[in-house]
Protein backbone atom coordinates (compact mmCIF):
# COMPACT_ATOMS: atom_id res chain seq x y z
CA UNK A 1 0.00 0.00 0.00
CA UNK A 2 1.32 3.43 -0.87
CA UNK A 3 1.05 6.66 1.16
CA UNK A 4 -1.89 7.78 -0.98
CA UNK A 5 -3.77 4.48 -0.89
CA UNK A 6 -7.10 4.59 0.99
CA UNK A 7 -7.01 3.51 4.62
CA UNK A 8 -7.36 -0.24 5.15
CA UNK A 9 -10.59 0.00 7.12
CA UNK A 10 -12.42 2.12 4.54
CA UNK A 11 -15.47 0.11 3.46
CA UNK A 12 -15.88 1.37 -0.08
CA UNK A 13 -13.45 2.84 -2.58
CA UNK A 14 -14.84 5.46 -4.99
CA UNK A 15 -14.72 4.73 -8.71
CA UNK A 16 -13.66 7.15 -11.42
CA UNK A 17 -16.07 7.97 -14.26
CA UNK A 18 -14.50 9.70 -17.26
CA UNK A 19 -17.95 10.28 -18.82
CA UNK A 20 -16.87 9.64 -22.39
CA UNK A 21 -19.92 7.71 -23.56
CA UNK A 22 -20.68 8.52 -27.22
CA UNK A 23 -17.47 10.58 -27.58
CA UNK A 24 -15.76 8.04 -29.80
CA UNK A 25 -15.96 9.69 -33.22
CA UNK A 26 -12.15 9.94 -33.27
CA UNK A 27 -11.33 6.27 -32.87
CA UNK A 28 -7.57 6.82 -32.72
CA UNK A 29 -7.90 9.36 -29.92
CA UNK A 30 -10.26 7.06 -28.03
CA UNK A 31 -7.84 4.14 -28.29
CA UNK A 32 -4.92 6.36 -27.26
CA UNK A 33 -6.78 7.40 -24.11
CA UNK A 34 -7.66 3.80 -23.36
CA UNK A 35 -4.06 2.63 -23.73
CA UNK A 36 -2.55 5.46 -21.66
CA UNK A 37 -5.21 6.07 -18.99
CA UNK A 38 -8.38 3.99 -18.98
CA UNK A 39 -6.93 0.52 -19.49
CA UNK A 40 -7.00 0.05 -15.70
CA UNK A 41 -9.99 2.33 -15.04
CA UNK A 42 -11.35 0.08 -12.31
CA UNK A 43 -8.02 0.43 -10.44
CA UNK A 44 -7.93 4.24 -10.52
CA UNK A 45 -9.14 5.85 -7.29
CA UNK A 46 -10.23 9.52 -7.53
CA UNK A 47 -8.48 11.59 -4.85
CA UNK A 48 -9.91 14.81 -6.31
CA UNK A 49 -11.90 15.83 -9.37
CA UNK A 50 -13.54 18.93 -10.78
CA UNK A 51 -15.87 19.37 -13.75
CA UNK A 52 -16.42 22.70 -15.50
CA UNK A 53 -18.44 22.50 -18.71
CA UNK A 54 -16.40 20.54 -21.27
CA UNK A 55 -13.39 20.32 -18.94
CA UNK A 56 -12.74 17.67 -16.31
CA UNK A 57 -9.74 17.50 -13.99
CA UNK A 58 -8.74 14.40 -12.01
CA UNK A 59 -6.18 13.51 -9.36
CA UNK A 60 -6.11 9.70 -9.36
CA UNK A 61 -4.32 7.08 -7.32
CA UNK A 62 -3.19 4.28 -9.63
CA UNK A 63 -3.36 1.02 -7.70
CA UNK A 64 -1.64 -0.85 -10.52
CA UNK A 65 1.59 1.17 -10.22
CA UNK A 66 2.72 -0.86 -7.22
CA UNK A 67 3.14 -3.85 -9.53
CA UNK A 68 5.10 -1.93 -12.16
CA UNK A 69 8.73 -0.84 -12.18
CA UNK A 70 9.96 -0.25 -8.60
CA UNK A 71 9.70 3.38 -7.53
CA UNK A 72 7.14 4.43 -10.15
CA UNK A 73 4.86 7.39 -9.32
CA UNK A 74 1.47 6.21 -8.13
CA UNK A 75 -0.53 9.41 -8.71
CA UNK A 76 -2.01 10.28 -12.11
CA UNK A 77 -3.22 13.74 -13.18
CA UNK A 78 -5.70 13.81 -16.07
CA UNK A 79 -7.25 16.76 -17.93
CA UNK A 80 -10.12 16.00 -20.32
CA UNK A 81 -11.71 18.43 -22.76
CA UNK A 82 -14.89 17.21 -24.48
CA UNK A 83 -16.40 18.34 -27.77
CA UNK A 84 -20.00 17.18 -27.73
CA UNK A 85 -20.75 18.59 -31.18
CA UNK A 86 -17.95 16.61 -32.85
CA UNK A 87 -18.45 13.66 -30.48
CA UNK A 88 -14.80 13.52 -29.53
CA UNK A 89 -12.40 14.74 -26.83
CA UNK A 90 -8.78 15.61 -26.13
CA UNK A 91 -6.72 14.78 -23.08
CA UNK A 92 -3.47 15.36 -21.23
CA UNK A 93 -2.10 13.17 -18.48
CA UNK A 94 0.96 12.97 -16.25
CA UNK A 95 2.15 10.44 -13.65
CA UNK A 96 3.41 12.35 -10.61
CA UNK A 97 4.77 11.26 -7.23
CA UNK A 98 2.66 13.46 -4.91
CA UNK A 99 -1.01 14.52 -4.96
CA UNK A 100 -0.01 18.17 -4.41
CA UNK A 101 2.10 18.02 -7.57
CA UNK A 102 -0.87 16.62 -9.49
CA UNK A 103 -3.02 19.46 -8.16
CA UNK A 104 -0.42 21.96 -9.35
CA UNK A 105 -0.28 20.35 -12.81
CA UNK A 106 -4.07 20.66 -13.14
CA UNK A 107 -4.23 24.20 -11.75
CA UNK A 108 -1.81 25.33 -14.44
CA UNK A 109 -4.12 23.81 -17.03
CA UNK A 110 -7.09 25.88 -15.96
CA UNK A 111 -8.52 24.12 -12.90
CA UNK A 112 -9.57 26.60 -10.18
CA UNK A 113 -7.24 26.12 -7.18
CA UNK A 114 -10.08 25.92 -4.67
CA UNK A 115 -11.95 23.29 -6.71
CA UNK A 116 -9.46 20.43 -6.58
CA UNK A 117 -9.21 19.71 -2.84
CA UNK A 118 -8.24 16.14 -1.97
CA UNK A 119 -10.85 13.73 -0.63
CA UNK A 120 -10.09 12.29 2.85
CA UNK A 121 -9.06 8.85 1.57
CA UNK A 122 -5.39 8.49 2.47
CA UNK A 123 -3.54 9.26 5.70
CA UNK A 124 -4.16 12.92 6.66
CA UNK A 125 -1.38 15.47 7.26
CA UNK A 126 0.25 15.07 10.64
CA UNK A 127 0.94 18.76 11.23
CA UNK A 128 0.63 22.30 9.93
CA UNK A 129 4.11 22.19 8.39
CA UNK A 130 2.90 19.39 6.12
CA UNK A 131 -0.28 21.23 5.18
CA UNK A 132 1.62 24.44 4.45
CA UNK A 133 4.16 22.72 2.19
CA UNK A 134 1.41 20.86 0.32
CA UNK A 135 -0.39 24.16 -0.31
CA UNK A 136 2.81 25.72 -1.61
CA UNK A 137 3.59 22.77 -3.89
CA UNK A 138 0.07 22.91 -5.31
CA UNK A 139 0.33 26.66 -5.85
CA UNK A 140 3.83 27.12 -7.25
CA UNK A 141 4.74 23.67 -8.53
CA UNK A 142 5.38 25.13 -11.98
CA UNK A 143 8.43 26.89 -10.54
CA UNK A 144 10.25 23.56 -10.40
CA UNK A 145 11.12 20.69 -12.74
CA UNK A 146 10.99 17.17 -11.39
CA UNK A 147 14.32 15.48 -11.94
CA UNK A 148 13.83 12.26 -10.02
CA UNK A 149 11.33 10.54 -7.75
CA UNK A 150 11.01 7.20 -6.02
CA UNK A 151 7.88 5.84 -4.34
CA UNK A 152 8.41 3.07 -1.81
CA UNK A 153 5.26 1.34 -0.56
CA UNK A 154 7.18 -0.98 1.75
CA UNK A 155 4.87 -1.26 4.81
CA UNK A 156 7.95 -1.02 7.03
CA UNK A 157 9.00 2.30 5.49
CA UNK A 158 6.39 4.04 3.34
CA UNK A 159 8.23 6.98 1.80
CA UNK A 160 8.32 9.12 -1.34
CA UNK A 161 11.39 11.16 -2.27
CA UNK A 162 11.32 13.80 -5.00
CA UNK A 163 14.28 15.81 -6.32
CA UNK A 164 13.32 19.15 -7.89
CA UNK A 165 15.27 21.78 -9.83
CA UNK A 166 14.25 25.42 -9.59
CA UNK A 167 13.51 26.93 -13.01
CA UNK A 168 14.67 30.32 -11.73
CA UNK A 169 18.46 30.19 -11.63
CA UNK A 170 18.46 32.85 -8.91
CA UNK A 171 16.35 30.72 -6.55
CA UNK A 172 17.84 29.87 -3.15
CA UNK A 173 19.00 26.28 -2.88
CA UNK A 174 18.43 25.61 -6.60
CA UNK A 175 17.91 21.90 -5.96
CA UNK A 176 15.24 20.76 -3.54
CA UNK A 177 14.29 17.40 -2.07
CA UNK A 178 10.76 16.82 -0.86
CA UNK A 179 10.12 13.72 1.23
CA UNK A 180 6.75 12.28 2.30
CA UNK A 181 6.70 9.71 5.10
CA UNK A 182 3.74 7.75 6.47
CA UNK A 183 3.38 6.79 10.11
CA UNK A 184 1.44 3.54 9.89
CA UNK A 185 0.67 3.53 13.63
CA UNK A 186 -1.09 6.91 13.62
CA UNK A 187 -2.05 6.67 9.90
CA UNK A 188 -0.81 10.18 9.18
CA UNK A 189 1.82 11.55 6.81
CA UNK A 190 4.46 14.27 7.00
CA UNK A 191 5.97 16.27 4.15
CA UNK A 192 9.32 18.00 4.51
CA UNK A 193 11.65 19.95 2.21
CA UNK A 194 15.41 20.42 2.08
CA UNK A 195 17.67 22.62 -0.02
CA UNK A 196 20.84 21.64 -1.87
CA UNK A 197 23.42 23.54 -3.91
CA UNK A 198 24.19 20.73 -6.35
CA UNK A 199 22.39 17.98 -8.18
CA UNK A 200 24.70 15.33 -6.80
CA UNK A 201 24.01 16.31 -3.19
CA UNK A 202 20.25 16.15 -3.73
CA UNK A 203 20.37 12.74 -5.38
CA UNK A 204 22.76 11.40 -2.75
CA UNK A 205 20.37 12.41 0.04
CA UNK A 206 17.51 10.63 -1.78
CA UNK A 207 19.63 7.50 -2.13
CA UNK A 208 20.64 7.64 1.53
CA UNK A 209 17.03 8.05 2.64
CA UNK A 210 15.90 5.04 0.64
CA UNK A 211 18.62 2.92 2.21
CA UNK A 212 17.92 4.24 5.70
CA UNK A 213 21.19 6.16 6.08
CA UNK A 214 20.15 9.80 5.54
CA UNK A 215 20.81 12.54 8.00
CA UNK A 216 18.42 15.49 8.54
CA UNK A 217 17.37 17.46 5.49
CA UNK A 218 19.44 20.65 5.17
CA UNK A 219 17.35 23.82 5.32
CA UNK A 220 16.50 25.85 2.24
CA UNK A 221 18.78 28.87 2.09
CA UNK A 222 17.08 32.28 2.33
CA UNK A 223 16.72 34.20 -0.93
CA UNK A 224 19.27 36.87 0.04
CA UNK A 225 21.99 34.23 0.32
CA UNK A 226 21.21 32.51 -2.94
CA UNK A 227 24.03 32.25 -5.44
CA UNK A 228 23.72 29.50 -8.03
CA UNK A 229 27.03 27.65 -8.38
CA UNK A 230 28.46 27.85 -11.87
CA UNK A 231 28.52 24.91 -14.20
CA UNK A 232 25.54 22.99 -12.82
CA UNK A 233 23.54 21.03 -15.41
CA UNK A 234 20.15 22.40 -16.33
CA UNK A 235 18.71 19.16 -17.64
CA UNK A 236 16.39 17.07 -15.42
CA UNK A 237 18.28 14.91 -12.96
CA UNK A 238 19.10 11.36 -14.04
CA UNK A 239 17.54 8.50 -12.13
CA UNK A 240 19.81 6.61 -9.73
CA UNK A 241 20.00 2.84 -10.25
CA UNK A 242 16.69 1.05 -9.67
CA UNK A 243 16.00 -0.65 -6.40
CA UNK A 244 14.02 -3.73 -5.56
CA UNK A 245 11.17 -3.48 -3.09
Amino acid sequence: MSPTDPAPDRKSIPQVDFDLDDLDADEEKYLDFYRKVAVHEDMLVPLAEHHDGPHSYYVLFDRTATWGHPGMPQVLAVHLQRDQEKRTFSFEHAPLPLPAMAQSWLIHRGCPPDAIALAPLGPPPADEATRALERRLAGDGDHYATGYSYTSDDPEDMVIVVALRALDERAPSPFRVVVEEVDTETWTHTLREGGFDTLGEALQWCDDRLTGQAGPLPPVRPAAAANRPAGLPKAPAPRPPGRSR
